[in-house]
């Protein structure tokens, strides 16, 4: 047997960027912009490129300070309004999701993001390699969301998104979109119900722009089996460990290192 297949889990070597979204620092690719920002150390030296891999007896700082302690992982249902950005720091100063957040509440990191006019569903997790499985199109994990829009709908071109669609030369894939009726408040607006596997950046803002509707609100009511159900705008609720263990598939709930 090899001295490599003679360590155990803890002496196996991974990547920085990986080990510090298991962390629930920041997702991986915000771990790489924080290596080049100079932000993390390794046994004393500020990692230059996040193409290094450490072990359990490797220190690691950022800002200064260690990786936390082991967590469990935990994962919370997050009724995001419009207006908030999902990211922790905004470059223009605007308010994010996590100025939000209530103060007895872990550091977090979104699944997937919704745009600052969207609202809706938006699942938090403290544990980095979980949102990334999560936003996995792999998972096959369809995002359900109910858009308002201004305009005359033809209900056999929101039929043919199953087919998928090709936007100022973006290829969508198949979208599910059905018209559930005239807005009462808004005559002249109607909702539709849409549902897709891998969201784009503003895909169905797109997708229905194409179509000759404007979408004025968006609202992501389900996320694979998550749903909004009935959270309040602003509204934040922890998913019970049972339940995470039984909707994701090959989850099992532990203690990170």
């Amino acid at each position: 047997m090899s001295d490599t297949e003679q360590k155990t889990d803890e002496e196996k070597a991974e990547r920085i960027a990986k080990v510090m979204s298991r962390a629930g620092l920041c997702s991986r690719r915000d771990a790489e912009r924080w290596i080049a920002e100079g932000r993390v150390k390794v046994n004393g030296q500020v990692l230059e490129s996040p193409a290094v891999t450490v072990t359990a007896a490797d220190q690691v700082l950022v800002d200064g300070k260690p990786l936390p302690s082991a967590e469990t992982t935990r994962l919370w249902r997050y009724y995001k309004p419009a207006g908030l950005v999902t990211s922790h720091k905004d470059e223009k100063g605007r308010m994010t999701v996590f100025d939000k957040m209530p103060a007895d509440m872990p550091r977090v990191i979104s699944v997937g993001r919704l745009d600052l006019d969207s609202e809706g569903l938006l699942l938090l997790t403290n544990d980095g390699e979980l949102a990334r499985k999560l936003e996995l199109p792999e998972t096959g994990w369809t995002r359900r969301y109910r858009a308002r829009v201004y305009g005359r709908v033809d209900e056999r071109q929101l039929k043919s998104l199953m087919r998928g669609v090709t936007v100022d030369g973006v290829r969508y894939g198949p979208i599910k979109a059905t018209f559930d009726g005239e807005d009462e408040a808004r005559k002249a607006n109607a909702w539709i119900t849409v549902s897709l596997a891998e969201g784009k950046n503003r895909e169905i803002r797109n997708v229905l722009a194409h179509l000759g509707l404007e979408v004025n609100r968006l609202i992501r009511t389900a996320y694979g089996p998550f749903q909004l159900g009935k959270l309040a705008r602003g509204g934040i609720e922890e998913v019970k460990g049972k339940v995470l263990k039984e909707q994701i598939a090959g989850f099992k709930k532990k203690k990170r290192r």
